[in-house]
């Protein structure tokens, strides 16, 4: 009697769109903390402060990669709905408490005795944070995240596939809002709250209108780009 062959499981594919967005994504993830630790000029934007009675605009330089995630996030509701994009955002939390976890590993080290102590200095200035920032960090992460992916699908649901850039500017600018009073609240409490997060929603208002629709026109086709290539046979 014939023994029957023994099945074959495989592994279910990935689209190629979600295999890069989410390297892309967990690269975003570690980087904003880092960048996070120079502020930066926003140039004729900055003028924006004074108008309305605020200081000159300055940003923390994380913000370009936190939009990223926006975008990212964005695009992956859009190709493969809202439910993948929670995912990739649930997921962003390995590399970020990672990242977070081997910094303070590394903090705690002893340098080697050749490297200077003004290099030393400013390395330790530069990844060292209090506790607050830390934890104000992740939940500001979790939190906008999350609402970005909820309000960007909840509009489509509302208007279809149409108005991307509407649903785009809407997602971003409203869970950048959210993003600000949960990271100022906790990393430095109530005493910054004020003109500090006014210039930082302002700021983040702005640049995610100008900066995140386009950028999620591009994400989009370029990984309805890449879905095509891994359909062709043999590709």
């Amino acid at each position: 009697m014939p023994i029957p062959p023994t099945p074959i499981h495989q592994t279910p594919a990935i689209s190629r769109s979600l295999f890069v967005f989410s390297i892309f994504y967990g690269g975003m993830t570690c980087i904003a903390g880092v960048l996070g630790n120079k502020q930066v000029s926003l140039g004729p934007l900055s003028a924006l402060g004074p108008a309305v009675g605020l200081p000159p605009l300055a940003i923390e330089a994380g913000i370009f990669a936190f939009l990223l995630l926006v975008v990212t996030s964005s695009a992956v509701a859009e190709l493969h709905g809202r439910a993948t994009a929670n995912k990739l955002v649930l997921f962003g939390f390995v590399p970020l408490l990672v990242s977070i976890l081997l910094t303070l590993i590394v903090l705690a080290l002893p340098a080697a005795g050749e490297m200077g102590a003004d290099r030393l200095a400013a390395f330790n200035t530069m990844m060292g944070a209090t506790p607050w920032i830390w934890l104000g960090g992740i939940i500001a992460y979790g939190v906008s995240q999350t609402l970005n992916v909820t309000i960007f699908s909840w509009l489509k649901g509302r208007e279809g596939n149409s108005l991307l850039w509407f649903r785009a500017g809407v997602a971003s600018a409203l869970s950048q809002i959210i993003d600000t009073i949960l990271f100022i609240t906790i990393a430095f409490g109530t005493s910054a709250v004020g003109w500090l997060m006014a210039g930082q929603m302002l700021a983040k208002v702005v640049l995610s209108a100008v900066l995140v629709p386009p950028l999620i026109y591009l994400a989009v086709a370029i990984g309805r780009r890449l879905d095509r290539e891994g359909a062709r046979p043999g590709v």
